[in-house]
């Protein structure tokens, strides 16, 4: 399976706002869950937000909550990630990934295909 392929990421002062996309061009996005994940230098990669096949709910890591949300274009096969109110933290490449489903933060846990080559975002005044 093709992996997918994220696009948006930038440099951004503290306070500011990116628009992720994720591209999915090689299967049907309505009937997938799709995670969003971040790996900072040095740190292991993370699950940052999901959103479930059908639009079966959405899941958002404590750290993101209230100032990312995840949404959907089926049409245009693309899951978007907007982050506001951005942190020095979140400081990172961004990956996207099809996912088991998206029910709390075990739906991170696997993922399937291969890592796509992610989109770097900086956060830094």
């Amino acid at each position: 399976q093709e992996p997918l392929v994220e696009s948006g990421g930038g440099v951004v002062q503290p306070g500011g706002s990116l628009k992720l996309s994720c591209a999915a061009p090689g299967f049907t996005l309505d009937h997938s869950a799709i995670g969003w994940f971040r790996q900072a230098p040095g740190k292991q990669r993370e699950g940052v937000s999901c959103t479930g096949s059908s639009d079966r709910g959405t899941y958002y890591a404590t750290s993101v909550k209230g100032r990312f949300t995840i949404s959907r274009d089926n049409t245009k096969k693309t899951v978007y990630l907007q982050m506001n109110s951005l942190e020095p933290e979140d400081t990172a490449v961004y990956y996207c990934a099809r996912v088991p489903y998206c029910s709390g933060s075990s739906s991170f846990q696997r993922i399937y295909g291969s890592w796509g080559q992610g989109t770097q975002v900086t956060v830094s005044s």
